[in-house]
């Protein structure tokens, strides 16, 4: 399925273009959904809102993101709070406050991967603008990142980051499903931030001059580095020198699992590939593996596996590295949002 969707979407042609119909009612149907939820929206909130996201269909690295920019900000003297839409779970009350010992199946695999791997609170709900609510009524925290949701316009934002896959980066250029664009490459023009995962880091600064032909005043390369692996069914740690020149039955239900195989190999593993679909719910018997392999799957994937893993099965940790230039910036923008937010509480109008 990946290598269609990479054939169909992410090469310079385009043959679903007689589909080009399809396309202009999604994007229409876009727009007005953007032009009514900005019309709804509340008044701002009253801590900043990050939202990382993208304009393309598929995995990019939002998460891995999300989770480096919590652990920058608690480092800073935030407190911040993760809001999801919890995609894949199913819980029969909203909103959903997540632990690392939460079910996936009623939360969503990203959801508990992220409160396991960052230790902040992370909330749950379709309408993450009621789960924002929430948490500030919880007193939770005082800055929410929102991962995914570029397109939820329902819910106010002070600071974007878009995402891409420098492997794949806009594709063919056109919207689904003759494309993989979600949005037009020009609502970059809006975004704080565009992240470019797999980038080379340039030499000599910590910007990139474009990217595909895009031009953002804040276009930053990252990368995702592998740190560990973890043992899924008892969180043991293992040097990454131990998969050097082993078989490795690597599985993977992630949006570009084809990354997630490509890391394994440079990291000197003999790769059999077995890719699922994004999200996919894992039963034991899709952890199969031959004597002498090594069963190796990704942290979001592990979440769903803990409690039937075999003893073989373990997790690649990674972590997103950016320049310390991006960093910098970002906190600084947080800053700013945040007195601004503060500046315009104490200028209006109380009608109480």
């Amino acid at each position: 399925m990946t290598s269609l969707v990479d054939r169909v979407w992410y090469g310079k042609s385009r043959p679903l273009g007689w589909l080009a119909p399809l396309a202009w009612l999604y994007r229409a149907i876009g727009d007005s959904r953007r032009r009514q939820a900005w019309k709804l929206r509340d008044e701002p909130l009253p801590v900043p809102v990050v939202v990382v996201g993208n304009i393309t269909a598929g995995g990019t690295g939002k998460s891995p993101l999300t989770a480096r920019l919590v652990k920058e900000m608690s480092a800073a003297g935030w407190r911040p709070v993760i809001l999801s839409r919890g995609y894949g779970g199913k819980s029969d009350n909203y909103p959903l406050l997540v632990d690392r010992d939460t079910d996936p199946g009623a939360a969503g695999d990203e959801p508990v991967m992220l409160a396991q791997a960052t230790g902040v609170p992370v909330v749950v709900d379709p309408q993450r603008r009621r789960g924002a609510a929430f948490a500030l009524s919880r007193f939770l925290g005082n800055v929410l990142i929102c991962d995914d949701g570029l397109q939820h316009y329902a819910l106010p934002r002070d600071i974007e980051l878009a995402v891409f896959d420098a492997s794949r980066g806009i594709g063919n250029g056109a919207m689904i499903p003759v494309g993989p664009l979600r949005e037009p490459v020009s609502r970059l023009s809006s975004v704080d931030f565009v992240i470019v995962n797999g980038a080379e880091f340039a030499e000599g600064g910590d910007r990139l001059e474009s990217f595909e032909g895009l031009e953002h005043p804040e276009l930053f390369p990252m990368r995702l580095l592998p740190a560990s692996l973890v043992q899924v069914a008892t969180d043991n740690h293992a040097p990454l020198v131990e998969i050097a020149g082993k078989k490795v039955h690597g599985v993977a239900g992630i949006g570009n699992p084809g990354r997630f195989f490509e890391t394994l190999r440079r990291l000197g593993a003999q790769v059999r590939e077995t890719p699922f679909p994004d999200h996919h719910r894992f039963r034991a018997r899709d952890l199969s593996s031959e004597p002498d392999e090594w069963l190796v799957m990704t942290a979001k994937d592990a979440v769903k596996c803990r409690g039937f893993a075999p003893d073989n099965a373990w997790y690649l940790a990674v972590e997103a590295e950016l320049p310390d230039g991006f960093f910098e910036t970002f906190l600084h923008r947080l800053e700013e949002c945040s007195q601004q937010l503060k500046d315009s509480k104490q200028t209006r109008p109380d009608h109480g």
